[in-house]
Order: C-alpha cells, then structure tokens, then sequence
C-alpha cells in the first residue's frame, strides 16, 4: 500500500556504519534505520548469534516458558532498576502495554474514566491508542475518531501538569520522552522528568517514559533518566533493543509491575527466542565494546564539530541533543536536505520539518564522525545559501 514516500533507492549490503547500493555506491549512514541499527550493518558477533539460534528454534509462544525471555528480563532489569518485562514486536506496542497499565491501574483505584498526561509534539506510535496520544495532528489526521482519555501538555512545562491536579480527579498517569525524537530532538530543562516525577508522587499517578528512541545506549547511557537521580514507574523499550530484529518491552516497577493479570495482555510473538537472542546479543556487545562511553564522546564531538563549521551561519537556529541523539534545527522547512544529503553519499532525516536528525550507528568512530559533520555541514550551507 501506498503508506511510504520512499526514496527511489535500494540498499543490498551493509558494513558498520556504511550501506552500499545497488549501483555499488557507499553511503555513510547517520539514520541507523531510523535509531535502530546500533550495531550498525552485518556486526560479525549480532549475525553469528542469530545464525545459531535459528539453527536452534526460532519461536514457539508464551504458551511456554521461554528460558532466553528470561534471561533477557533479568537483564534489563538489572540495568534499569526496574522490576518486571512484557515484551512485545514495537514501539507501539510497548507503549500500549503502558497504556493499558495505566488505565487498568486506574479501574483498579476505583477511577472509571482514567486520563493519561500526555505531551504535544510527542509521538508514541500508529496504532489507535499510541497515535492519540501522540501529540501530532498530522499522524491523527483522518483516523478519527480518536482514543479518548488522554490529556495533552506543552513538553517541558511540569508547572502544566500540576496545575492538572487541581481540576481533574482521574487523571493515573503521566506518558513522556525524555528527549522528543520525532518531535525535533526538544531537550527539556535537567530537573524536568525530577519535577514530573514529584508531581507523580504527590498524586499518586504512574511516571511513564518512553524510551524508545532514547533507550538502549543511544544518549550515552544504557536509559535517558539515567542521566537523573529519577526513576520511572513503566518505561517502553524498542528501536536499538534487537538492532533490527522486531522486540519491544515494557519494564515495570511497583504496583505497575503487579497490575497485569493472567489474559489481561498478551502478545503471539512477542519475545520469542529469536527475538530475544538479538536483544541478548546487542546488550552484550554494547556492554563489550563500551558503546555508552563511545555515543557519548562522539554524540559530543560532532555537536562541537557542526557548531564550529556552521558558527555564523544564517539560518542556523540551534544544534542539540544528547549522545548520538542530535538534532540542527534550521529557520526554515529542510525536507529537500534529504536528497541533497544523498548525493553527497549520507543519509539523514529531517523530522519536524525544519530538524536534521542524526542518529547513527553506536558504533561509528571519530574519523567517521568526522566524515558525517563534514558531509552534513557543507550540504547545510550549500542548502542556506
């Protein structure tokens, strides 16, 4: 169906952080499939590991226990200090499972109508629900009419969602990114997520995040509010967890890891074993090879590096992020950036019409590193003038 305005291209192999058409071409790729491909392309150790597990038994169901789910669950709870893991295949799912904890959380409190906070220019997938609570008229537009229960926000404003608690009694819980991806890599204020966090407690509400773009290692820690003192009730986990193999979670703690039931949520393959053995293998490699470390001093460097090849440039609003999250807005709409970009051999992506995203491979090295500022700084200026 006609759901994709692709490029008129094909990739057929792919090295690290390079992909090669079918024309022979190499191309830097500062995308990732979009946050996903951490490893980057054909990591010798993720293929290897899949090669064997599909040699061994690809998928039965949660019919049965699955020892490498448990394994999996174990480890990302012990990273994240979080206590319990339902995994699913996406984003979007992950966040409907947070979804569906909060409101049964909610019936469970007696509370019929429960309300989620939810933030604009947020996104937290295309399903029915996700998409509601997306705070994107674009992705709504047409599918109406929406999932009720959701009540919307300026990101980055905790004083907005306090105020929320003197004027409705059912809200359960807040839903928010660390860092907006979709939304124009926003990077709140450091003490945003602590003051939401208060706000949580005081009510008596779920603190949810979703951390499928931020998570695994793409901000420099293995979860963005590891870079806070915070701690999340449910957070959802998909893009770099299988570097490319569908997996999704939601992890939970407390009363939110309890409130599911035996046939209150389900998924057929959901965590599958393998599923599991590209999530496994990624953290492992990730952990072996010091990715956290590597994102968050080449997510510097190339900040430092764009702000120096574009200081002075007009029509260069503001270079930000976290790790190897970066976003280089610009005053004016960007989209033909994209081919541009192309034709100088890197891929990008401008989200929010006006941001360059760059979220590369965590693997990616300073000399590319330094490829992709230049590529990237001289396309933009080219592009301004």
């Amino acid at each position: 169906m006609q759901t994709y305005a692709r490029q008129d291209m094909a990739f057929v192999r792919g090295e690290g952080v390079w992909l090669v058409d079918e024309k022979g071409d190499k191309y830097l790729d500062a995308m990732a499939g979009i946050a996903v491909s951490g490893l980057g392309h054909a990591h010798a150790k993720l293929a290897a590991a899949l090669c064997e597990q599909a040699k061994t038994l690809i998928h039965t169901s949660n019919i049965f226990r699955i020892p490498k789910q448990e394994q999996l669950a174990e480890e990302l709870c012990t990273l994240s200090g979080l206590e319990r893991a339902f995994f699913c295949n996406s984003g979007a799912e992950a966040n409907e499972a947070a979804i569906k904890i909060a409101r049964l959380y909610g019936h469970n409190k007696g509370i019929a109508n429960p309300a989620i906070v939810v933030m604009e220019k947020s996104f937290h997938g295309r399903t029915m629900a996700t998409l509601s609570a997306t705070g994107n008229r674009k992705v709504q537009a047409g599918f109406e009419p929406l999932v009720t229960g959701f009540v919307r926000v300026p990101f980055g404003d905790a004083e907005a969602v306090a105020k929320l608690a003197a004027h409705h009694n059912n809200i359960v819980a807040v839903l928010v990114e660390p860092f907006q991806g979709e939304g124009g890599i926003n990077v709140p204020a450091a003490d945003y997520l602590a003051k939401l966090r208060a706000i949580c407690d005081a009510n008596e509400w779920l603190f949810m995040l979703d951390e499928i773009q931020t998570g695994i290692g793409r901000t420099g820690k293995w979860f963005a509010f590891q870079h806070t003192d915070v701690m999340p009730d449910v957070m959802t986990l998909a893009k770099g967890l299988g570097s490319g193999i569908p997996v999704g979670a939601c992890l939970a703690r407390g009363v939110a890891a309890n409130t599911f039931v035996p046939g209150k949520h389900g998924s057929t393959y959901g965590g599958n074993p393998f599923a599991c053995t590209a999530a496994l293998t990624t953290l492992k490699v990730m952990a072996e090879d010091g990715l956290l470390a590597n994102a968050a001093e080449l997510g510097a460097f190339i900040r430092s590096n764009l702000a120096e090849r574009l200081n002075g440039v007009a029509g260069v609003r503001e270079i930000r992020g976290q790790g190897l999250m970066i976003g280089v807005e610009l005053d004016r709409p960007c989209g033909d950036l994209v081919k541009q970009a192309m034709a100088q051999r890197l891929l990008i992506n401008v989200t929010s019409d006006s941001v360059v995203r760059l979220v590369p491979p965590l693997i990616i090295n300073r000399q590319e590193a330094a490829v992709l500022t230049e590529r990237l700084a001289e396309v933009i200026k080219a592009f301004l003038a």
